[in-house]
């Protein structure tokens, strides 16, 4: 909703107001002094968390200590600089971890570097051919599957090496390994790893200003920095980083090309998954963050950029790349607010690895091992688990993961894309269909998709129901084929022709449609063509309750909606209410706010009164109810847009400027003034306003597209004007405004068009929002 700003054309009618879309040089100045402090913040804190993360992720796979820091610094610097996630952090990829292993263990280090240049190449070529969105079509069920299978295989590896001893390749193999491990486990490494743990896990638990400090710090530097002290003074292996020299070229693999080819694709198909949906989520996390300005998201710039890091890296000797969740939620909520926070990292990592590399060489291995483990724990997500249950994928994660962790990965997401592919099939096949006998009505109920397939049961339901009952239809999947449509279509007609009555979804005289409207003709159903509002016998015993259409709406809510619904605002109950934007629009009962703006439960704090009108400060108290609106938005839920809207054929507006051939606005406050009347007087501004440039309006607001229609339109339009400036002129509206962190906007919407029109200030003009969005480059 946010306009181009454009300075603003002087007209003799009106006074130019001081500029307020369009910052000074003195605060743009601070905006970016503001700006680049948050970063540096950033950065510094994704590096703290960065180095004993990559260290540790390199000690995992078997590579050289050097290549994790390698990964982070060519990571954050190329990828930064590079890819379309502002706002993620590049580096040693967590998910390649059992892959890199394997391939370190089976190849050597040289080829796996070959191996992961090669993969870079085939990012680079994926990104310039603009398949990133393709990959999200991928089940998330086989994503998490994926992750949760990885995380699994990486905590019993390096739970080996926290009690003393050294993992196989092998995920069962180390499972079958570890009991005899635990009969003679080595007694300080144990100690180094449970210290380890105990930190990552308690760290942002720690209570009062001591847990405030605590959690601007991050837990794994803290646990790697406690597990240090721990161990100083005793004989355990620590890291060892070699003497810079130049790195060694990397090698291709003595094996066959179909196995160097299934290597190339499993790197390529695990980096890319992991970057591309860690991407979104950190999109997603900076979206709900004051200040953010990374930019949204661009999918394919960001898998090309991701492609030359792998390519580099695997050149200079690193790990391969990818973006992470840890590290890019990190760098959001440290405060982040452009790609100046993911270049510096690397450029910090860059400077200890070469001049701290004797600091890094304290670090016990047990304590990174310990903190692996945890990180591969958590890949293991309970929320991802109710996440798919709910949407009945469970089969398909627990498939993908516990291929993952016997087969591979490759193998297993293959077995998670058959298992999900054999669901699918199964529920288009799988329809039940049940006809019950209800106190007016017999009542048809289709669970399933409505294919060709299940048009035998369809017809066989059918025959069971009376002639001439009144038939009610519910379909309860998301897909009807033509096959389908035909026969209920023939058997409703058939119906109707022998004195029947027949209806769709409970919608009252609604016939049997198309397919595709069978489920999306309309986002609600007005009060008359309710079935519900025929009598109602659960509402009969309610007093007052005959013939009231708003007790017959509530229970068709509560019977079709609230099921629906009811997880979402149990959520909201729990979590309270966090609504971004504050809308300010007319009583008109033909204004539906969530229908125009797509919303839902807990987005717009609405306040609506006649004629959206805004009084300004020092009203009468009247007046208060709006005023302590606006206050409660803008103070206590920190909103960060306030929109007014305005609307065609608004009865405020009509009678305000009937007022002025009969004088009502004349006559003087209070007395016998109805409080209809005295509230429109809080109308005179916009009427004045338009009076004052004339009729005509030139020159002061106008529709982009089409004349305005009349003088109430205009004076519609006007009145957004008009309360945007009363809402400047607000104590607390003015604050946030002048900080950056509220704006304002104005919109119509014209009903009879079903259009809606938004304000630029600095044009006055109010332009269409058009159906077709705009190419979206990713």
């Amino acid at each position: 909703m946010s306009q181009i700003e454009k300075p603003q054309p002087q007209h003799p009618e009106v006074r130019p107001e001081p500029s307020r879309s369009k910052p000074g040089p003195r605060r743009r100045t601070r905006v970016v002094r503001d700006a680049f402090r948050r970063d540096l913040s950033a950065s510094i804190v994704v590096f703290l968390l960065a180095v004993p993360l990559s260290l540790g992720l390199a000690l995992a796979t078997g590579a050289p200590p050097e290549a994790g820091l390698v990964a982070a610094v060519v990571g954050g610097i190329v990828a930064g600089l590079l890819g379309g996630a502002p706002l993620q952090v590049t580096g040693a990829a967590t998910g390649l971890l059992v892959v890199t292993a394997d391939l370190v263990q089976r190849y050597g280090w040289r080829a796996t570097c070959a191996i992961t240049v090669l993969a870079g190449v085939v990012q680079l070529v994926l990104g310039a051919l603009r398949v990133a969105r393709a990959a999200l079509a991928v089940s998330p069920a086989i994503v998490h599957g994926m992750l949760a299978g990885i995380g699994v295989t990486i905590a019993i590896g390096q739970l080996h090496v926290v009690l003393g001893g050294s993992p196989d390749s092998s995920a069962l193999d180390n499972a079958a390994a570890l009991p005899r491990q635990l009969e003679h486990p080595h007694a300080i490494a144990m100690m180094i790893g449970a210290i380890t743990v105990a930190v990552l896990v308690g760290w942002g638990r720690l209570p009062g200003r001591v847990g405030r400090w605590a959690r601007a710090f991050p837990a794994p530097l803290a646990a790697v920095l406690a597990a240090t002290a721990a161990s100083a003074g005793l004989a355990v292996p620590r890291v060892t980083l070699p003497t810079w020299r130049v790195p060694e070229l990397p090698a291709l693999p003595d094996a066959s090309w179909p196995a160097i080819a299934a290597a190339v694709l499993t790197v390529t198909l695990v980096a890319s998954m992991e970057s591309l949906l860690s991407a979104v989520a950190v999109d997603r996390l900076a979206a709900e963050q004051p200040g953010a300005t990374g930019g949204r998201t661009h999918l394919n710039r960001e898998l090309a950029g991701q492609g030359v890091a792998n390519a580099v890296s695997g050149l200079l000797g690193g790990l391969p790349v990818s973006g992470g969740a840890i590290r890019g939620s990190a760098n959001v909520q440290a405060g982040a607010v452009g790609r100046r926070a993911t270049v510096l990292h690397g450029v910090w990592v860059l400077l200890c690895a070469g001049l701290l590399a004797a600091a890094l060489e304290l670090i016990p291995l047990a304590a990174l091992a310990a903190l692996v483990m945890v990180v591969g724990v958590r890949m293991v997500s309970f929320a991802h688990i109710r996440h798919v249950q709910r949407h009945r994928e469970f089969p398909v994660y627990a498939a993908t993961l516990g291929a993952v962790v016997v087969f591979g990965v490759l193998h297993g997401v293959a077995t998670g894309v058959a298992v999900a592919v054999f669901l699918a099939l199964r529920r288009l096949t799988h329809t039940r269909v049940t006809v019950t006998e209800e106190a007016e009505s017999h009542r048809v109920r289709v669970s399933g998709q409505l294919t060709f397939l299940a048009v035998p049961r369809l017809t066989r339901a059918l025959a069971l129901v009376p002639p001439r009952a009144n038939v009610v239809v519910e379909l309860c999947g998301s897909f009807m084929d033509h096959a389908a449509y035909e026969a209920l279509q023939t058997w409703s007609a058939a119906h109707r022709a022998h004195g029947g009555w027949v209806t769709l979804g409970g919608r009252a005289g609604r016939p049997i449609a198309e397919p595709a409207s069978a489920h999306s003709c309309r986002p609600w159903t007005p009060w008359r063509n309710h079935h519900c509002t025929r009598s109602a016998p659960a509402l009969e015993s309610v007093p007052g309750s005959s013939g009231s259409q708003l007790l017959n709406g509530v229970s068709a809510f509560q019977r079709h909606t609230a099921p629906l619904v009811r997880e979402e605002l149990a959520r909201l109950a729990r979590e309270g209410q966090r609504p971004t934007q504050l809308f300010l629009t007319c009583a008109d009962s033909r204004l539906v706010t969530s229908m125009i703006t797509s919303s839902g439960p807990g987005d717009l704090f609405t306040v609506r009164n006649v004629g959206n009108l805004m009084p300004p400060p020092g009203s009468d108290a009247s007046c208060d109810s709006v005023g302590a609106a606006i206050e409660y938005a803008v103070e206590v839920l920190k909103v960060g847009s306030i929109t007014v809207c305005g609307h065609s054929g608004c009865g405020a507006m009509g009678a305000l400027l009937n007022s002025v051939a009969s004088g009502e606005l004349d006559a003087p406050d209070g007395g016998e003034a109805t409080p209809l009347a005295r509230w429109l007087r809080h109308g005179r501004p916009s009427l004045a306003r338009m009076e004052r440039i004339g009729r005509l309006g030139r020159g002061e607001v106008a529709l982009a597209e089409r004349p305005v229609a009349d003088d109430q339109e205009r004076l519609a339009l006007v009145n957004v004007m008009q309360q945007l400036d009363h809402l400047r002129a607000h104590p607390c509206v003015a604050r946030r405004v002048a900080e950056g962190s509220l704006a304002l906007h104005g919109m119509y919407f014209h009903v009879g068009e079903a259009q809606t029109y938004v304000l630029d200030e600095a044009t006055r003009r109010f332009s269409a929002v058009r159906p077709e969005p705009a190419p979206m480059k990713v």
